[in-house]
């Protein structure tokens, strides 16, 4: 764990190879978390795990150069992932939605006919719009629906990132959730 701090702060300061040395250290759990993402989204998501983790990680370091990323801890660094995946399903989500992708229109197949694990990237675009605005009420509990939501991190874990304590997180996982779904229903 502490290597990883290393190599964090090594690609902070410009360190090209730093980036080539952090990912064999962090692409398992990436992978994992996307894995999980993945599992939560409809059951014909053309979007794999593995590609979700090349594109969050190029996001994170494919430009070292140009935009120096700044991470203080292992925790921020798999915060900034949790960013990067579910910017990454919401850009596919309203790609799409998209006019020249068929708009609304949704091709039906017989085994996901009115199965309720065919979730729909409307719901995901509703979700991220009332994210954005818990975040504008509460950043921390908006940062902690990201990383238990979009990483799938567990309640310690996302304490942990967090720099929360463990029934803290638990009561702002329960209020982010009833906030939200309130939002949603309206």
């Amino acid at each position: 764990m502490n290597q990883i701090t290393e190599i964090l702060d090594a690609l902070e300061s410009g360190d090209q190879q730093a980036a080539t040395d952090l990912l064999p250290l962090v692409y398992d759990e990436l992978r994992r978390l996307a894995a999980a993402k993945l599992h939560r989204q409809r059951h014909d998501h053309t979007l794999q795990a593995t590609a979700l983790v090349h594109e969050a990680w190029m996001r994170l370091v494919g430009d070292v150069e140009g935009n120096a990323q700044k991470w203080n801890s292992r925790g921020h660094f798999f915060g900034a992932a949790a960013e990067a995946m579910r910017r990454i399903l919401i850009d596919h989500a309203r790609a799409s939605s998209a006019d020249k992708r068929g708009g609304g229109r949704h091709a039906i197949q017989l085994e996901s006919w009115n199965h309720p694990a065919a979730s729909e990237p409307e719901k995901l675009l509703m979700l991220d719009e009332a994210l954005g605005r818990l975040e504008e009420q509460d950043a921390v509990k908006a940062e902690l629906v990201k990383l238990r939501f979009f990483a799938g991190l567990t309640i310690r874990e996302a304490a942990a990132a967090l720099d929360l304590s463990t029934a803290s997180c638990e009561r702002y996982w329960a209020y982010a959730r009833a906030w939200l779904k309130a939002e949603l229903e309206d």
